[in-house]
């Protein structure tokens, strides 16, 4: 059986879409301390790169996830391109990372002259299957062509199975890198 839409159902949309009400995936939220805290930057004389305000944030975001070291980007896709070349990703590797998933997870790959090879979801979590997962280590494995990394991703505050997805990657030395952006706290 085919699917058609019906473009014109789809065209009213497009035209209406002015008076159509937006649902935001992730509304700007400005609690009301951003304007002092840009007077605060901008007084320190630390617009860029750095300053005291990103001293304070990684010390109070080192505390709360209970970590030792946190080093503050510009962006998740610059951590990830930065987790990556620190672990050696270069020209002929592959990494292993989850369907759904965001740009910024994926394309520090490719930057790096390596391919990315895509796991597929849990329909449950939306997140990386461990089962899935495992299946591919294991052929990999007998292929004797591990993969440099997986980079599972924690999707719209639901947590990957990231306890489960390391001991499977543990098992074959593979170092794993969640991109953790969308679910920091949860």
């Amino acid at each position: 059986m085919k699917y058609y839409p019906n473009t014109s159902s789809l065209a009213k949309i497009y035209r209406d879409k002015e008076r159509t009400p937006r649902i935001f995936l992730s509304p700007p939220h400005m609690g009301g301390d951003e304007i002092r805290y840009v007077h605060q930057a901008f007084e320190s004389n630390y617009i860029a790169p750095l300053g005291p305000q990103v001293d304070v944030f990684e010390k109070e975001f080192s505390e709360y996830t209970g970590i030792n070291h946190c080093v503050a980007l510009s962006s998740g896709t610059a951590a990830m391109h930065l987790a990556l070349r620190y672990l050696g990703v270069g020209p002929g590797d592959e990494v292993f990372a989850s369907t759904l998933t965001f740009i910024g997870s994926v394309s520090p790959v490719t930057f790096l002259g390596a391919t990315p090879v895509f796991i597929d979801c849990d329909r449950a979590t939306w997140n990386m299957d461990p089962v899935l997962l495992e299946a591919e280590l294991e052929r990999c494995a007998k292929a004797g062509r591990l993969p440099k990394a997986v980079v599972p991703t924690d999707l719209y505050g639901q947590c990957c199975d990231l306890e489960r997805i390391v001991a499977i990657c543990d098992r074959y030395g593979v170092p794993v890198v969640c991109d953790s952006a969308e679910a920091m706290g949860a």
